[in-house]
Order: C-alpha cells, then sequence, then structure tokens
C-alpha cells in the first residue's frame, strides 16, 4: 500500500520545506489558520497530480452526504433533545441490516445507541467504537457558514459544529462497516458502535453511568476506541492515558469589616496566598513545555484559575471569597502528596478554608503500548501497514475513555485527521471531504486488524 503520508502531503523537498514554513507562520498568526492552511493544502496539491489516492470526484459522494446528514441535527448544549440522533442512527442501522439498542443509564432523555456489527467468533470479546452525540454551544456570529448547515464550500470544507469534536467518527465507523458487507469480509470480533449523550458536560448519565449497567457488561468489551484530537502536522497522535481532572473550589473565611480599615486575616489576603502559590506551580509547568520541546499539555500539570467570586459592595470588606480551578494532573505526579500540599497551602494562608470538590477524578491506569497488549500490536500494525507517521500522547482534555480505562479495559484515543487546523469547540470548525474520506480508509486498516487479533 502507498505511503499515505507522501500521498496527501510529502511529495518533493520544495513542499516540505514550504510545509515547515508555512507551519512557522500559522504558529505565530493563527488569526490567519483557515487562509494559511487552505494555502497549504494548495501547496501540497500541485505535486500529488498523478499520485492522489483520494478521487476528488467523491466529494459528494453518498458517505459524505451520511456525514453531513448528521451534522446538520443541533444536538447542541444545553437542553439537548437527542430524538433526531436517534432516528438518524436507526435509519443507518436498517440500512446496514444491523441490530440497534437504546439504552438509559438514569435519565429517559439520554440514550445510548449501540449498533452491533457481529463477528465470526462472537464469543471472543468485543470492540467497543465509541461516539458522543452531543456538542458544545456555538456563536453563530463569529461563523462564516451556519453552524448546523454542513455547508461544503469548494474546496471541500464541510463547515459544522461536530465535523471535528466528534461526529465524524461514528460515521466513519458506519462506512467501513458498509464497505466490509460490500466485500463479504467477516471480522473476527464483534464491533459494538456506541452514540452516547453529554460527554462534553463530563457523562453523567451517559457512558460514566452506563459502564455499571448489565446492558454495558454484555457487550463483554475488551478493547475500546474513542476521539482523539487533529493534527496541524503530518504525524497521527495515539492516546494511551488522561490526565487527573479536578474542578475544585476554596471557599475563603475572613475579617469582615469597613472598606477604610487594613483588617488583618481578611478573606483577600488569604485568596491572594493561594493564588500566588498555583500561580507559581503553575509557572514551573509551563517551563517544562519551553524546556522540553517534545512536551505537550498532556505531559504538564495543567492549573487555571476559573472563577473568582467575593463580595457584596466596593465598600465592604467581604467575609468570604470563593476561587474555583481547574487543574489537569500529570501522570507522573504523586495525587495524595498533591492534595496534601494544598490543604497545607490553606493553613498557610490562614486557615477556615473549605475545600469542595466539584470534580475528582480516580486516578486510572494508562493502557500499556507493548507487546502485553495484543489489541494495541495490531492497531500499531494497522498504522505501520499504511506507513503512517504516529506518537504516543496524553490526551490533555478528558473524554469518555476514562471510564474504560476505570474498568482496566485497554483504550485508545484516535482521530485520523491531520493537516487541518485544530478547531475543537471553535468558531468555523470543519473537516475536508478529502480528509474524511481517507479517514474511512485509515479506519478499515486499522479495523481489520484490531477485530482480527
Amino acid at each position: 500500500m502507498k505511503d499515505f503520508n507522501t500521498v496527501y502531503c510529502r511529495k518533493a523537498k520544495f513542499t516540505i520545506r514550504a510545509q515547515r514554513r508555512i507551519q512557522f507562520i500559522i504558529n505565530r498568526y493563527s488569526v490567519w489558520k483557515i487562509f494559511i492552511f487552505s494555502l497549504k493544502e494548495s501547496v501540497c496539491k500541485l505535486y500529488l497530480k498523478e499520485s492522489h489516492e483520494i478521487n476528488l470526484s467523491k466529494m459528494a459522494n453518498k458517505e459524505i452526504e451520511i456525514f453531513r446528514e448528521f451534522l446538520r441535527i443541533p444536538s447542541v448544549h444545553p437542553n439537548i433533545n437527542y430524538d433526531s440522533c436517534v432516528q438518524f442512527l436507526k435509519k443507518q442501522a436498517e440500512s446496514l441490516n444491523l441490530p440497534l439498542k437504546v439504552n438509559f443509564a438514569g435519565d429517559p432523555t439520554k440514550p445510548i445507541v449501540v449498533i452491533t456489527f457481529e463477528g465470526s467468533q462472537p464469543e471472543l470479546s468485543s470492540i467497543m467504537l465509541n461516539c458522543h452525540m452531543d456538542v458544545v454551544p456555538v456563536d453563530e456570529d463569529k461563523w462564516v457558514h451556519p453552524p448546523f448547515s454542513a455547508h461544503m464550500d469548494e474546496e471541500g470544507r464541510i463547515f459544522a459544529r461536530g465535523s471535528q469534536d466528534m461526529k465524524c467518527l461514528g460515521t466513519q465507523y458506519l462506512a467501513v462497516i458498509r464497505e466490509l458487507q460490500k466485500s463479504g469480509t467477516k471480522l473476527k470480533r464483534t464491533l459494538h458502535l456506541t452514540f452516547v449523550p453529554d460527554e462534553e458536560i463530563g457523562g453523567k448519565f451517559g457512558m460514566q453511568a452506563f459502564v455499571h449497567t448489565t446492558a454495558f457488561k454484555d457487550l463483554n468489551i475488551g478493547f475500546a476506541i474513542d476521539e482523539g484530537t487533529p493534527e496541524e502536522d503530518d504525524v497521527y497522535k495515539v492516546y494511551f492515558a488522561e490526565r487527573t481532572m479536578w474542578h475544585i473550589h476554596f471557599h475563603i473565611n475572613g475579617t469582615a469589616g469597613h472598606g477604610s480599615r487594613l483588617l488583618e486575616n481578611t478573606a483577600a489576603e488569604k485568596a491572594k496566598y493561594l493564588i500566588n502559590k498555583f500561580s507559581e506551580l503553575r509557572a514551573r509547568e509551563a517551563k517544562k513545555l519551553i524546556d522540553n520541546p517534545d512536551f505537550t499539555d498532556g505531559d504538564v500539570t495543567s492549573i487555571n484559575l476559573t472563577r473568582l467570586d467575593g463580595g457584596v459592595q466596593t465598600n465592604v470588606i467581604p467575609s468570604k471569597i470563593s476561587l474555583g480551578y481547574d487543574i489537569r494532573i500529570a501522570l507522573e505526579v504523586d495525587i495524595p502528596e498533591f492534595e496534601k500540599e494544598i490543604q497545607k497551602w490553606c493553613e498557610e494562608a490562614g486557615g477556615d478554608i473549605e475545600i469542595v470538590f466539584e470534580i475528582k477524578e480516580p486516578v486510572t491506569e494508562r493502557t500499556k503500548l507493548d507487546n502485553t497488549n495484543i489489541y494495541w500490536t495490531a492497531f500499531k500494525q494497522g498504522l505501520e501497514s499504511m506507513k503512517l507517521k504516529h506518537k504516543a500522547r496524553v490526551m490533555a482534555g478528558g473524554t469518555d475513555i476514562q471510564y474504560l480505562r476505570a474498568l482496566n479495559i485497554p483504550a485508545i484515543g484516535f482521530s485520523p485527521i491531520i493537516n487541518t487546523p485544530v478547531l475543537l469547540h471553535d468558531h468555523n470548525e470543519f473537516l475536508t471531504a478529502e480528509m474524511y474520506l481517507l479517514g474511512i480508509k485509515i479506519w478499515k486498516e486499522i479495523l481489520m486488524e484490531v477485530a482480527n487479533v
């Protein structure tokens, strides 16, 4: 099989130099991302005429139209009605003559849809292919095309919320099954395609609850695949772990009084001490990124002050101030010791500080990327059979896959998207039709390996 990296963007030395220069410009002038990436693709395509694996005439084919249909469903927070998603998936399952089950895990408005492609040896542990149906809110005025129109421009860019995060994966999985059926190919292991609600808000009545149900246990999952991230270069990222997420609030009590007085032990002075401690830690973690060029956000602990509340009137020293922090803890951190350190800071600040965890994720085991994990070796073989460059990474954010890893189920996060501006949760999110179709080819090769191991 031809080298897909060569096919998509690496034909000649000039192209490589042009790519590196354009990447430098992107990093410095992010406001031009969409324009620059269009230029980048144009430069590459000048050298690809005779080796293009993806026929551009296929942009409007059946698979693209199915993808766009899913994108047009406004399953956007808050207060999502998932009925249209369920109807869309029922139609897809019927077209493939596959069984579909709708499950609920504590909330009748939060459906968990499972479409099953049975393997030739169904007694073997199965493969879960996960996709969340929900998408984050949009600021429509900032979009060049309506965010739920799935508008495809003359360059094949499909603009829609969810095009990168992550409806693309769900319909790509379906496309692979369609191709397998057409060729009469049977896999050894059963594939369960799961379409879950509310991943973007923690999945309380989605995957988080579903993994504790009998319906989930009956799936007999041995390995799971979920979303990764788009990449602006030509290296695919494979995510084998996630940082531990804390959303932590500090309710700081202190001396109240008139705004004209210099009172001791005020809530503001205590808050200042805590903010300084967290800021110093944040600076040390940021320095690690500078000192280690190969590091990404997933390799360090991120600390961000996201809430600051308090006060009743400008001339009144408040008796209470609250701080809210989003903290994502790196894998190598001793979390019990880190928590003790935070408690120590609260005492040093003056005490009388209540710590409340909005979210306190348990530490989950990373998925092993060695020969002891047969699924990983098969996954890797799929990538290497196409000569795809890839790197193993720790996911900077959080996904539903954490709930599978918490059950010691090996799991990988992966999105077959390269040479694309990262527009997750951003305005003008898009995915090109060509990249989408290439993703189907990649998934087919990977699943042929993983589901036959």
